[in-house]
């Protein structure tokens, strides 16, 4: 009587084990995770670790992790000139059998066979930041981004409205000079950054003022500079540089060339596209107490946040910059690659961003979009 009691209770637990069992491997709904292959695996692959904004952006990344149960991994290059170890981790990262993929590719073509084996494997990848522009057709299923354009050219405006008196004199005598730094010629938000503050100004200057395309001069790294640009100008120079790198010592050094000109060029504003250009003119300017004393009048704009920049601009050094909303590019990277891979239908989302300056810095719906 004791052996069928005892065999009675093994089969009781053997039949309560393998109900557990069934049950944790069910599929949890959609707010939810674990499918009945174990937890999902997204590869997150950024641009880089290295500044403020990525680590936002990462935050963003493991808070949709979290929120749709899924396991995720950030990573990112040294800088983002190290083409060849974000293709490395990218490679590392498809090796470990990702259900999707969340990629800010540095560039386009060094990870082109990559995107095609995600696209013959039925891999979704969601392009983030700047995306993966000119990416195969059909491998990209959707962007988290900032409207890179349209963003720059909220600092163009800024800009105009203080420096427009100064253009307005203007002539080929005397010309004067608005510089856009920008941090290579090569990413797609970078170059989106500058082409849309540089069509910005020239539109301003040409339906505001009594100037026209005909005075007008875009110059400077041919990536920049378009077939569509008025260039025989002699009377407002719009000039793009690039430094030699994206090391922070050739930022700085950059920067330091463009001051070196302010009185010879009749250097009125500088526009810094992301935050690394930014670091470099701050660098070059004793974090910016020397814009004031040495260049009085200069108008500078940065874009993206960091504390360097959040000091400059609550300083007065800098008019004010533009802020995305990394958190948020994460956070819909990562929510856009499950619902992909969850066979939900998904399209482009515009992450947004704000002109922030010492007055509105602290306001509600800026300061959380200021990151250190």
């Amino acid at each position: 009587m004791k052996m069928f009691k005892k065999a009675g209770i093994l089969v009781l637990l053997v039949v309560l084990l393998a109900s557990f069992a069934t049950m944790s491997c069910k599929k949890k709904d959609d707010d939810g995770a674990a499918t009945g292959k174990g937890t999902p695996y997204i590869a997150v692959v950024s641009k880089g670790e290295q500044h403020d904004f990525w680590q936002q952006v990462k935050l963003g990344a493991n808070a949709a992790a979290d929120k749709y149960g899924v396991d995720i991994t950030f990573e990112g290059p040294p800088s983002e000139s190290d083409v060849q170890v974000q293709v490395e981790m990218l490679n590392n990262a498809m090796a470990k059998g990702p259900v999707a993929i969340a990629l800010a590719a540095l560039d386009t073509n060094s990870v082109i066979d990559q995107l095609q084996e995600c696209k013959d494997k039925g891999i979704p990848v969601i392009g983030f930041d700047s995306g993966v522009p000119n990416a195969p057709a059909g491998s990209i299923y959707a962007n988290a981004s900032t409207d890179n354009f349209n963003a720059a050219g909220m600092a163009a405006i800024a800009m105009f409205d203080v420096i427009k008196g100064d253009i307005e004199k203007a002539s080929s005598a005397k010309p004067v000079t608005i510089v856009v730094m920008n941090q290579d010629a090569a990413g797609e938000s970078l170059l989106s950054r500058g082409k849309g503050f540089r069509d910005t100004m020239v539109d301003l200057i040409v339906s505001k003022t009594a100037l026209t395309e005909g005075d007008i001069k875009v110059m400077g790294n041919p990536a920049y500079v378009e077939s569509k640009n008025p260039t025989k100008g002699n009377k407002v120079m719009i000039e793009m540089v690039v430094p030699a790198s994206a090391a922070a010592t050739d930022s700085a050094a950059a920067a330091t060339a463009v001051l070196n000109k302010v009185k010879e060029a009749n250097i009125l504003g500088i526009f810094c596209s992301n935050e690394a250009t930014v670091k470099g003119l701050l660098a070059a300017t004793n974090d910016g107490s020397d814009l004031t004393a040495a260049y009085p009048g200069l108008v500078v704009l940065g874009f993206d946040a960091g504390e360097g920049q959040k000091n400059a601009v609550r300083s007065e050094y800098f008019l004010g910059s533009i802020t995305q909303d990394p958190y948020s590019i994460g956070y819909k990277a990562v929510e856009l690659a499950f619902n992909a891979y969850s066979g939900k239908s998904v399209s482009d989302v515009d992450t947004g961003a704000k002109f922030y300056n010492k007055d509105n810095m602290d306001d509600a719906d800026i300061k959380g979009l200021l990151y250190d």
